[in-house]
């Protein structure tokens, strides 16, 4: 099982040193930070970085997500919802990773209107949204697609996430 960060004041706390190292994959390609409240939702996430591959971190709240992107730990994507408690939400935990990682790639999964990540009528460079719910094969192309993509991915069309 991954390990699963919440800030301090939650119920269950690990420490950094536990916190910082990836899952154990075998000859892992990146590492995905994966940022949901809901703990099904970064099961079904984890399941599919491991089926491609990748090494993944979990996070519960956006305190816990920057805590790991403040770190050292190598991070090649953020997979983070909108919605999360505790006074930071995914747009929020974005714009604090690019100030620390300019370059950081982020996919945020939301059930919430698409408004709510857009600024001023954009995502900004390599940010990307597909809406809750989508499909796994929809998930697992797009990861996919954003992690190999040296320069910005475009933006998903309406409907392409639907199957």
């Amino acid at each position: 099982m991954a390990r699963i960060l919440q800030a301090a004041g939650e119920h269950v706390t690990i420490s950094t040193r536990e916190v910082l190292a990836p899952m154990p994959v075998e000859n892992p390609k990146e590492t995905v930070l994966v940022v949901d409240d809901d703990p099904a939702v970064r099961l079904v996430v984890a399941e599919v970085l491991t089926d491609l591959g990748y090494a993944f971190i979990e996070a519960a709240d956006g305190a816990a997500a920057l805590k790991v992107l403040q770190s050292e730990v190598r991070i090649d994507l953020l997979i983070t919802d909108v919605g999360l408690p505790n006074n930071l939400n995914g747009r929020q935990v974005a714009d604090a990773g690019r100030t620390i990682r300019p370059d950081l790639k982020v996919l945020f999964i939301t059930g919430y209107a698409e408004n709510a990540v857009v600024h001023h009528g954009h995502l900004g460079h390599n940010m990307h949204i597909m809406m809750k719910p989508f499909a796994l094969d929809a998930l697992r192309r797009r990861v996919t697609e954003i992690i190999t993509s040296p320069s910005p991915v475009p933006p998903l069309r309406k409907n392409r996430d639907a199957g």
